[in-house]
């Protein structure tokens, strides 16, 4: 699966009185025709897309869907298949911020309803990079409730994972062969003396959290220590022990230059450059949770030579290969995103209106070195990827596919495996979501 992205992030910055919106600040709302006009002239046909929560998600039952209509009704007319990011690190004012205990059972709502109006969208990623969301919001203090405490922390992450799965609960409800692509953050912390290896191995335990709990594993004994510490109940826990849905996922890992860290004795930690690369660092997840690879988000700015985008897309493409070569199943990649961005520079966590040369076009609308540079790449690989393992085919159905009598197959077969899962889904509209 060949994809970019629309970003739709709406963190809140000034505790909670100013709200960070790229769609707006990048004219999607505007142009969102010309838009998809860019994604069809790279030859893309999975889109990482979704509405904008705080403007579609009004309160408790009530929903504006008019936007989310139109643009997806256009998707499903060019045959873009959209991997819908229903939550990407924010919340609308009514919800508050990820601190709130309603969060996971209003989320899920929210998911149900989507599901229920849009039954032809099979692929989901319900809540964007749920441990940069937790990190930024309650750990860094940058975002949303601005925190900066363990205790902030795990409050938020046991939320963001919980409304996640419960989210996949309710799609599954309505769409039985439903796919999951998570889309996380994969780090790593280099201890940069003896006397930090200590910290760097916590960090290190850390990272996985929000998979762990996702995927229901046993988290490490030193991890369910710091999480029981810092508010999480042992009920909580088995939440996310008892609701196991990685059989309906692909573990979709996110990788820039800024994901590997140096880390100090006295706990601080600095960007340290790529050290690992993606190809290392993925090996280490994947063996952890043995599921299918996507590699969901990457880039680089164009500089001043114009071609550094185009070599860091080129350095990772080879590590997906050599992901691929040495038997570790890997079904697409992702350049991040379509357009550039705004304030990228800043993690959102200040409006300077910076403008950040990351995308396959700039804010023109006019196509980047590294959009030719990744048309020619999809052009290349899009049929010799499939030919060289035959066996290595998502499941999925287009949207022109979707009213066929082979989708219709597709997913009653789902819906009799659904049944024999330890699972309690219930109906559609009961269970955990309506509680």
């Amino acid at each position: 699966m060949f994809a970019t992205g629309i970003e739709n992030s709406i963190p809140t910055i000034d505790n909670g009185r100013t709200r960070v919106d790229e769609m707006e600040v990048c004219g999607h709302y505007e142009r969102w025709r010309e838009d998809f006009d860019c994604v069809q002239e790279i030859g893309i046909n999975f889109l990482r897309y979704g509405p904008p929560l705080h403007k579609t998600y009004l309160g408790p039952g009530k929903y504006d869907w008019e936007f989310a209509d139109i643009t997806l009704t256009e998707l499903k007319r060019r045959d873009i298949t959209p991997i819908i990011d229903l939550c990407h690190f924010g919340v609308p004012d009514w919800i508050g911020n990820f601190q709130n205990p309603d969060f996971p059972v209003l989320f899920a709502r929210y998911a149900a309803a989507f599901a229920e109006r849009y039954p032809w969208v099979q692929l989901y990623t319900p809540v964007n990079e749920m441990f940069i969301c937790a990190m930024f919001s309650a750990k860094y203090g940058w975002w949303n409730e601005q925190l900066k405490t363990d205790l902030g922390f795990v409050t938020a992450l046991k939320h963001i994972v919980k409304a996640n799965v419960l989210a996949m609960l309710e799609i599954l409800k309505h769409r039985a062969d439903a796919i999951f692509i998570q889309s996380e953050s994969s780090e790593y912390f280099h201890a940069d003396s003896p006397a930090a290896i200590h910290q760097a191995e916590v960090l290190n335990s850390r990272r996985f959290l929000s998979l762990d709990l996702n995927y229901g594993r046993r988290v490490d004994s030193e991890m369910y220590e710091y999480l029981l510490d810092n508010g999480m109940t042992k009920e909580e826990y088995h939440f996310f022990l008892h609701n196991r849905l990685k059989q309906h996922c692909i573990l979709g890992n996110d990788y820039y230059r800024t994901n590997e860290h140096r880390v100090f004795e006295n706990g601080h930690t600095t960007a340290s450059g790529e050290v690992f690369g993606y190809t290392e660092i993925t090996r280490q997840y994947y063996n952890r949770y043995r599921l299918p690879i996507m590699h969901t988000e990457t880039n680089l700015v164009e500089g001043p030579v114009g071609d550094e985008a185009v070599h860091w897309l080129w350095k990772e493409w080879a590590n997906v290969l050599r992901l691929r070569n040495v038997g570790i199943p890997t079904v697409g990649f992702t350049w991040y995103s379509l357009i550039d961005q705004i304030d990228w520079d800043t993690a959102l966590r200040e409006k300077n209106g910076n403008v950040n040369a990351l995308g396959l076009f700039d804010l023109d609308r006019n196509i980047r070195n590294v959009g030719r540079a990744y048309k020619r790449l999809i052009r290349d690989w899009r049929e010799v990827l499939p030919a060289s393992s035959l066996c290595l085919v998502v499941p999925i159905v287009p949207p022109s596919h979707y009213e066929l009598a082979s989708a219709r197959e597709q997913e009653e077969e789902a819906r009799r495996r659904l049944d024999k899962e330890e699972v309690d889904l219930g109906a559609p509209g009961e269970g955990q979501a309506s509680a």
